[in-house]
């Protein structure tokens, strides 16, 4: 069935069909159950001091290096659009508690009064904020959170109350993720989507994809992986993709071996 998108309908990439299933129509959609995934398992190290530790010792030493380019960078959004530098949101994190998380803002004040999903193209994005969102240097802020304990460098992304797909995490969210990385174009995915459909597509098509992507990895990740999910992240923010489908997203794809080698 064809994606519905803004003033016109067109076919999804052959990838795409494979990856979700048939949309249901908006008058169907308060009878479809949307899955959430209950108190999900987690390795040894996802609980560990030891995460605690370099999660916290990374994030000190990232904030000292880049005290000066984020002054800057708070400055420059001060100086090109009405409002403060920071924007905070309350965001769900481990055991399903309520935490503000840190950005810089990227959008219009008062953006969030409006949709909670972002596509690419979206009129609140401020100029400054673009180039931000596409590098993630929006995202810097939330060393802070890492220090606080809210979030850790790699788990599951902070979803608002209403999108969350995993209730009860014993784990912290994460800056980065293993689903994170795999839906690193979902801005562009959800641009073809009409705004009359988005919230229905995200809750029943990339919601439950993103959770049990995430919950998979984080029930074998080791320090190692870790470590890997970050220099990847890195790199990744270095060379943005703008190509949502050319990532693996099935099962078969996604087994033992490609998440936690």
């Amino acid at each position: 069935m064809p994606l519905p998108v803004r003033g016109t309908q067109t076919t999804p990439p052959a990838a795409a069909s494979r990856i979700f299933p048939p949309l249901a129509t908006t008058r169907r959609a308060a009878s479809v159950h949307l899955p959430r995934f209950h108190n999900p398992s987690a390795s040894p190290w996802t609980l560990s001091r030891s995460k605690r530790l370099l999660d916290l010792a990374a994030a000190l030493l990232m904030l000292a290096l880049l005290a000066v380019p984020m002054f800057a960078i708070a400055l420059a959004i001060r100086l090109t659009s009405r409002g403060p530098a920071l924007f905070v949101q309350q965001r769900v994190g481990r055991g399903g508690r309520l935490f503000g998380i840190c950005k810089f803002r990227s959008m219009v004040v008062g953006a969030s009064a409006g949709h909670g999903l972002t596509a690419d193209g979206d009129l609140r994005i401020t100029a400054l904020g673009r180039w931000m969102r596409r590098f993630k240097i929006d995202e810097l802020p939330q060393l802070l959170n890492i220090v606080r304990g809210d979030v850790s460098l790699v788990g599951p992304r902070p979803k608002l109350p209403q999108y969350e797909g995993i209730l009860n995490m014993p784990y912290r969210p994460g800056v980065t993720g293993a689903a994170t990385l795999v839906f690193r174009g979902e801005e562009s995915l959800l641009m073809k989507i009409h705004p009359s459909e988005l919230d229905f597509f995200y809750a029943q098509r990339i919601k439950p994809l993103k959770a049990s992507i995430d919950i998979r990895y984080m029930s074998q990740a080791t320090c190692w992986s870790d470590l890997r999910m970050i220099a990847q992240t890195v790199l990744t923010c270095l060379r943005p993709s703008r190509a949502p489908y050319e990532m693996p997203y099935n099962d078969e794809q996604l087994g033992t071996e490609s998440i936690t080698a």
